[in-house]
């Protein structure tokens, strides 16, 4: 199944960029009248006939809308910290598209050796991601923000776990698999540091603010790495409880 992207459905009618539009109408051939499947990136697919073949702004007319297509039924956002390297990074969040996610969030923690994160370049990654992968939905990337801010930020209702690799005596941590817990629509929150680790106040910060301390077993992974196996383990999760 091959699918196109759209910012734009109004009135029964999707709008194609110059992009989509020149892919669609001059590279794979497609004419008036020739059936297509286009979403919007919030969870809807559109089953459409073309209507325009200009191959600058092509447009197609709505003939079914699915909604909810190609999505899981939690809301997962990852608050990761950027590693030295952007492409681990962006390898990370293609991935984790490809198995479902609703939000990436890059944090600065206090040993966090890449403080700059610009994020057009994973947005686009991002889209192509989920065109492949067959996910209705392509996730928000935030700007960046602080380990305190986005903590301080977080749903109070949400499950909400933070990976680091030293013990806090007063809170051990547990298996991420043994806490995850999936409930349609209740957010749930990673947070995952940086190559240097959380320092101890921020852990604690995260604790006071009714964070979970969890592991990922007895590996030390790597900051892309553990993030992915995070994603991961609640994508496994869901499937298993749905079969």
């Amino acid at each position: 199944m091959e699918i196109f992207y759209t910012e734009k459905v109004s009135g029964g009618i999707c709008l194609l960029d110059r992009e989509e539009s020149g892919h669609i109408v001059k590279v794979l051939r497609y004419r008036v009248g020739d059936e297509l499947s286009l979403f919007d990136g919030k969870g809807n697919l559109y089953r459409c006939r073309l209507s325009d073949a200009s191959p600058t702004a092509a447009q197609a007319q709505v003939l079914e809308q699915i909604p909810d297509w190609g999505t899981v039924p939690y809301h997962l956002t990852m608050a990761v910290c950027p590693t030295k390297r952007n492409e681990r990074y962006e390898w990370f969040a293609e991935k984790a598209t490809e198995m479902g996610v609703d939000a990436i969030v890059p944090v600065i923690g206090d040993h966090s050796e890449r403080r700059v994160f610009k994020t057009d370049r994973l947005k686009k990654i991002l889209l192509s991601a989920s065109k492949q992968s067959l996910k209705g939905r392509i996730p928000e990337v935030a700007e960046p923000l602080g380990v305190r801010e986005f903590i301080r930020s977080c749903d109070p209702s949400a499950l909400k776990l933070i990976a680091y690799c030293f013990d806090e005596e007063r809170v051990p941590r547990k298996a991420i698999g043994d806490v995850l817990d999936v409930q349609p629509g209740r957010p749930v929150y990673v947070l995952i540091g940086p190559e240097g680790d959380f320092s101890r106040e921020e852990a604690r910060l995260a604790l006071d603010a009714g964070f979970i301390p969890v592991h990922l077993g007895p590996s030390r992974l790597r900051t892309e790495t553990a993030a992915l196996a995070a994603v991961s383990a609640l994508y496994i999760k869901y499937l298993c409880t749905s079969a």
